[in-house]
């Protein structure tokens, strides 16, 4: 069975733990095993790296929550897993509500004048570009995964 990384500023929710269930209920509904960050029993900065870092290299695809957190864009920490994931190939998907291009979000600068990228993408094309993008819930994004799983051509 392969896993899945779940990614996202979930963790930081009053009740992550439970959030955390639900969602690896849904990974092992459609057949996937979920792994959440909160999994590991950590008590410093340093282990939380670490037992994440592990968490992603075990795993065989990440589903990356990428709705804007505390601003207008992702969770820094869910970028880096991307980052890190990708580097590692494993294969991307980010799920966000809005389906809006960032130039349509923000406009064309943003509040400090800086300009906004143009590409039709709703989020920075080093994430857009290497992940397959699922406008919808969590469910949606394993949905998406499942099938696509289900469709691989056989090499």
């Amino acid at each position: 069975m392969k896993k899945i990384y779940i990614a996202g500023f979930d963790v930081f929710s009053q009740d992550a733990p439970e959030i955390g269930k639900k969602l690896r209920d849904i990974c092992m509904k459609y057949g996937f095993i979920g792994l959440f960050p909160l999994d590991n029993e950590c008590s410093n900065a340093e282990e939380i790296f670490s037992a994440n870092i592990g968490m992603i290299q075990d795993c065989d695809i990440i589903a990356a929550n990428m709705n804007c957190f505390r601003g207008l864009e992702p969770d820094s920490g869910t970028a880096f897993e991307i980052g890190y994931a990708y580097a590692l190939g494993k294969d991307l998907y980010c799920y966000l509500s809005d389906n809006r291009t960032l130039r349509e979000k923000i406009g064309e600068k943003d509040a400090q004048g800086m300009w906004v990228e143009d590409f039709g993408f709703p989020l920075n094309l080093m994430i857009s570009v290497p992940s397959r993008l699922i406008y919808g819930s969590f469910e949606a994004c394993i949905r998406q995964i499942r099938y696509d799983e289900d469709n691989k051509i056989q090499e």
